[in-house]
């Protein structure tokens, strides 16, 4: 009998697992990103819908053209652990990140989902985002972010905190060179709120949108106001109070919907002209309608945005801000299908005069615009500035400035024309040839000088006035020979303040002769890290 020496026995030769096939693997593959698509649970989605709210996948459905989407990282998970979060790894980390194409170009995206994490942010979530901005950054393409989370994910800790801080410094780097949109799309509270403020634009919609940075109940806590979540921070207060909201919607489809006619406007980035459309409406259709549109009287009011109708392609403009300053309107049209930017006063608010918020609406538009190569168009009907102590304690002096400086600095084409009335710093500060207009042109209607007859001939002529046997009658006098000498329609063509006094019938004609002039503009501007804008 042959003993083997156990120690010295050769191991038994286990068989390898079998491979699985490649359609195990791909159906495993499948059901993974089915998953990640689907979410944790289908109430999770139930409760989202009863929420009045989409999903984050049924939104950039709407945004994007059809199965155009291509999501980035859909199987990330987080790596945090405590507080139960080891044993929660859901696919996404509760955001959905990618590209698609709206109208034939390249759109960047990302989604909170609120299914997942009530969409709060913790590491891999801002981590998705940052590749995410950095490859509309590196490809030159706008990116739109829909924005429905809880903030912070508290149990991460610090790094969901320097999550946002690597937003925050994408956001600010970006801007300028791609278009940024945020659409509010549920609650953004705390730091959170930041990132939107950042952007170009800001959407909103009623009923289901919040941005505040305290809620409703540190505010209670602190000074005992009692306020709802919608009074504090809802849409129509931050469209109309606060100025956050450049857009306020009813629904989240309408809002998805002017999100892709506003990147129609817009370039893919400041390196491009934004895009042509051929229009169906004639460069040189005469505008008729405006001479009953505008009085000639200047105490008469009407509404601005007729005007601007009359005069863009086919009467399609989109209004910035519609709600706040609405002594001054905004809004982004086409001219023979090239994009303006259109600045306005509106005689039927505050009778069109400049005030701090409408200084820095305007101020903000024409910043926009001159970042993304959109030509911009100044209607001149403007008494001055809103005098009062409230005004000046608020500063109307520095808010003014940042109106002035955005002008000056701008290097698009810039044409103004003066409608009616254009007195004052105000006529100075919107867009004037002084101030580095390329064209200036003026209706047989304007009234371009200091002030108004009657306040100039109070201050020039008081003595005379006061003097005379019939004061009222001298007063009267004197401020039809005031405007007679000063205040005639040709006195600053004469001067060569405005380049042509033009018929308002040829207007829409002029502007956009002027424009496909200009379109090639070249500026040389001095060399400098950057200026320093009044804030």
């Amino acid at each position: 009998m042959t003993v083997v020496d156990a120690s010295t026995a050769a191991p038994p030769v286990l068989e390898p697992p079998p491979r699985p096939d490649p359609a195990t693997l791909t159906a495993e593959l499948l059901d993974r990103h089915r998953r990640a698509a689907e979410g944790t649970d289908r109430s999770a989605t139930e409760r989202q819908h009863a929420r009045g709210k989409l999903t984050a996948r049924e939104r950039l459905d709407l945004l994007f053209e059809k199965d155009s989407f291509c999501e980035v990282e859909p199987l990330r998970v987080h790596r945090a652990t405590g507080f139960g979060l080891e044993h929660k790894r859901p696919y996404t980390d509760g955001v959905v990140t990618g590209w698609g194409t709206v109208e034939g170009r390249t759109v960047f995206a990302y989604a909170h989902d609120f299914r997942i994490f009530g969409g709060a942010l913790g590491e891999a979530h801002a981590e998705k985002i940052h590749k995410v901005m950095d490859l509309a950054e590196s490809a030159g393409a706008p990116l739109v972010a829909l924005c429905d989370g809880a903030g912070a994910r508290i149990q991460e800790g610090v790094t969901a905190l320097a999550g946002y801080g690597g937003i925050f410094r994408r956001n600010v780097r970006m801007s300028g060179v791609v278009p940024q949109i945020s659409v509010m799309l549920g609650p953004c509270a705390g730091g959170a709120a930041y990132s939107p403020a950042l952007t170009d634009f800001v959407f909103m919609v009623r009923g289901i949108s919040q941005m505040f940075i305290t809620g409703p109940d540190v505010v209670r806590a602190v000074t005992g106001e009692e306020i709802s979540q919608d009074g504090l921070g809802g849409a129509d207060v931050h469209g109309s109070t606060t100025g956050v909201a450049a857009f306020v919607h009813d629904d989240e489809e309408s809002a998805l919907a002017e999100v892709r006619h506003l990147l129609s406007l817009l370039p893919s980035n400041n390196r491009e002209l934004p895009p042509r459309e051929y229009p169906g409406d004639s460069p040189v259709r005469r505008t008729e309608a405006l001479l009953d549109l505008v009085p000639a009287d200047p105490s008469r009011s009407y509404d601005i945005r007729e005007v601007i109708a009359e005069l863009v392609d086919d009467g399609d403009f989109t209004e910035v801000h519609e709600g706040w300053a609405r002594n001054v309107v905004c809004a982004l049209a086409r001219l023979d299908g090239h994009p303006v930017g259109i600045v306005a006063n509106q005689p039927s608010c505050l009778a069109g005069v400049l005030d701090i918020h409408a200084s820095e609406k305007a101020a903000r538009f024409v910043r926009t615009c001159d970042a993304f190569s959109i030509p911009l168009v100044t209607l001149l009907d403007v008494p001055g500035f809103l005098p009062g102590a409230d005004q000046e304690h608020g500063g109307i002096i520095r808010h003014g400035a940042k109106l002035l400086y955005a002008y000056c600095d701008a290097t698009v084409p810039r044409i103004s024309l003066v409608l009616r009335k254009a007195y004052g710093g105000a006529y100075i500060v919107m867009d004037s040839r002084s101030i580095g207009a390329d064209l200036a042109f003026a209706w047989p209607t304007n009234e371009i000088a200091v002030m108004g007859a009657e306040g100039a001939a109070n201050v020039v002529f008081r003595r005379e006035i006061a003097a005379a046997d019939d004061p009222e009658a001298a007063r009267q006098r004197l401020i039809e020979e005031y405007r007679a000498q000063l205040m005639h329609p040709y006195y600053a063509a004469e001067r060569g303040l405005v380049d042509d006094v033009i018929d308002p019938a040829e207007t829409r004609a002029v502007l956009i002769r002027s424009l496909a002039m200009l379109r090639n503009k070249q500026t040389s501007l001095p060399s400098r890290k950057h200026g320093n804008s009044p804030t």
